[in-house]
C-alpha cells in the first residue's frame, strides 16, 4: 500500500495546520487508560472503505490540516466531526470519560483520541497485502501452540511446517502453525500423524489481516468491526 501510506505522510507534512489549531504534544492526562499516544486510528478514503492505520500524531496532522474528519459513533449512529467540531465534542465528553476511551492534553486543552478518521480527498482503495511472515502467524494463531494449546509469549514460539521441508513442504498458509519450542522439538521431522501430535485446528490461509484482528479483541476498537467487516485483503504467499 505504498501510495496510500506516501499521500498520508506527505499530506501531514506539506500543509501546516490552520491558526490556532494544535498539534497535541506528547503529554498524557492522568484519566488515559494506557496513554492515547499509543492508539491505532482506522483510516477510511473518501468512500467509507477501509484503507490504512496510522498512530495518533498522524491522525491529528489530517485532522489539523484539514485533510481528513473524525467519523465516530453514538447511540448506533455516525457522525462526522471536523477537528474544531471533535474538539468541542471532546470539551462536553470530558466529565463522562468512558473506560474504553483515550485522552491526550495539547498546551491549553483535553481532546479525545479518535478511533476513525475518513480521508476527505483520497477515493482510491489500494490493495491490502497480507505476507507470510513470522508475525502473521502468530497473530492467526493469538501465540496459541497449535499442539499443546497453551499461550506463550512470542519469543518462546517458533514456526513449525506441519509436512516439514525435508520431505517437500512448503511454506504457505496451510502448512506452517504456531508451536512452542517443546511441542516442535518432540515433533522434529515427522508428521503430527507420526509423532501422535494432533493439531488443535487446522491451518488456514486467513480471510482479514490476522494483525488487526487481534486489535478487535480489544473492546476500544469495536468501531473498527463495521469497516473492516467490507476490507478486501489480499494475502500473499511470501516464506517465512
Amino acid at each position: 500500500m505504498p501510495r496510500l501510506k506516501s499521500a498520508v505522510v506527505r499530506g501531514s507534512r506539506a500543509h501546516a495546520p490552520r491558526h490556532g489549531a494544535v498539534v497535541p504534544r506528547r503529554t498524557t492526562p492522568a484519566a488515559s487508560s494506557g496513554g492515547g499516544l499509543s492508539c491505532s486510528v482506522l483510516v477510511l478514503n473518501r468512500l467509507f472503505m477501509a484503507v490504512h492505520v496510522v498512530n495518533v500524531r498522524r491522525a491529528f496532522g489530517l485532522l489539523c490540516c484539514e485533510m481528513a474528519e473524525v467519523v465516530h459513533q453514538d447511540d448506533g449512529k455516525f457522525g462526522a466531526y471536523s477537528f474544531d467540531a471533535w474538539r468541542e465534542m471532546s470539551e462536553l465528553r470530558a466529565d463522562e470519560k468512558q473506560p474504553d476511551d483515550d485522552w491526550i492534553r495539547a498546551v491549553n486543552f483535553e481532546i479525545q483520541v479518535p478511533r476513525v478518521i475518513r480521508l476527505l480527498h483520497f477515493d482510491r482503495l489500494p490493495k491490502q497485502k497480507l505476507h507470510l511472515n513470522r508475525r502473521n502467524v502468530m497473530a492467526r494463531d493469538g501465540n496459541i501452540c497449535q499442539y499443546c494449546g497453551r499461550k506463550f509469549a512470542t519469543q518462546l514460539l517458533s514456526i513449525d511446517h506441519v509436512l516439514p521441508r525435508s520431505r517437500g513442504g512448503e511454506s504457505t498458509w496451510e502448512n506452517v502453525v504456531c508451536a512452542c519450542l517443546t511441542c516442535n522439538a518432540k515433533k522434529g521431522g515427522r508428521t503430527p500423524k507420526e509423532a501422535r501430535m494432533k493439531l488443535i485446528q487446522t491451518p488456514a490461509r486467513p480471510k482479514r489481516n490476522p494483525l488487526l484482528m487481534l486489535k478487535l479483541n480489544n473492546p476500544k476498537y469495536e468501531s473498527w468491526r463495521t469497516w473492516l467487516d467490507n476490507a478486501h485483503w489480499d494475502v500473499g504467499g511470501e516464506g517465512v
